[in-house]
């Protein structure tokens, strides 16, 4: 299995969204703005509008209460095969692109792949990702980067806040049924087992970085599918960056595009690769530096 693993490595991340030139926003450079809010979203024309309203309305009132916050929120079209392009593309003509932009793939690379892409042409000092279903009560930023501030001082001005949905678990067993409890179970001990120990929920989609966090974590992922959590996390214990993990309001909203058995078992194996790949040397951490 070792062997496969190495084998089978990709050698070096993706490099497309980071050596990108020229006028369009990149990690690499200073930040111009506050916050970044990256979205990415697969076939999203239903549940994003409810996301993107909830999100702009706290951001709005948050730039009049404070008139030296700036921000932008990027939706990354995964590839979609319905109009979610088309209803963000809606927010950017209501707020204006400098405020909301629309990136669009062409092929669905997956939501860790859609996430890269995101951070990669993001302006802000921090970078909160948020899931396009709105999920977690958008308010609820003010939790993580409270829990990011209690961080400092951040190492080299990188630390990473975790939105938390652990201590709803006794709750969700409730109305799970066994098998998918089981499943749950199994996926949090390899996680544990394999790559994370310290945080209890890593798969929340709500977690803000700061820029330089961000450019050492997502410069060195290469798994761009829904175990790209793990990986993120993985690196960052490996670049000794702090890590918070903060309870927050999560809600499940219907419409979830994770297939519970397949779905976990691909995110088992990539959690096994993860381990094997960075143990054998197929995974290497690179350092990166800012303009």
């Amino acid at each position: 299995i070792a062997a496969i693993a190495h084998v089978t490595a990709k050698t070096m991340p993706h490099e497309d969204a980071e050596c990108r030139k020229g006028s369009a926003p990149n990690i690499h450079d200073p930040a111009t703005r506050e916050l970044s809010v990256v979205v990415p979203s697969y076939n999203e024309e239903n549940r994003l509008p409810l996301m993107m309203d909830e999100a702009l309305d706290y951001l709005e009132k948050r730039q009049k209460q404070d008139s030296s916050f700036t921000y932008e929120v990027i939706v990354v079209n995964d590839g979609s095969k319905d109009q979610t392009a088309k209803v963000a593309k809606e927010y950017c003509k209501k707020y204006g692109s400098d405020k909301v932009r629309v990136i669009s793939l062409e092929k669905n690379r997956g939501k860790g792949g859609a996430v890269r892409t995101g951070v990669f042409s993001s302006r802000g000092k921090s970078i909160l990702m948020a899931d396009a279903d709105g999920a977690t009560k958008f308010a609820d930023i003010e939790k993580v980067e409270e829990g990011l501030k209690n961080l400092r001082p951040w190492p080299k001005g990188m630390a990473i806040s975790c939105g938390s949905r652990a201590h709803l678990e006794k709750d969700s067993i409730a109305k799970r049924s066994y098998f998918r409890t089981l499943l749950m179970y199994g996926f949090h001990f390899l996680v544990w087992f394999l790559c994370v120990k310290e945080i209890r929920d890593t798969q929340c989609g709500f977690k803000l970085l700061t820029r330089e966090a961000a450019l050492q974590t997502f410069s060195n992922l290469h798994i761009e599918r829904w175990a790209f959590d793990v990986e993120l996390l993985y690196i960052a214990q490996r670049l000794k960056i702090p890590i918070a993990e903060v309870a927050v309001n999560w809600t499940e909203i219907e419409g979830s595009k994770l297939v519970p058995f397949w779905s976990w078992l691909q995110m088992g194996r990539d959690l096994l690769f993860i381990r094997l790949r960075y143990m054998t040397g197929a995974w290497k951490l690179e350092a990166k530096k800012c303009n």
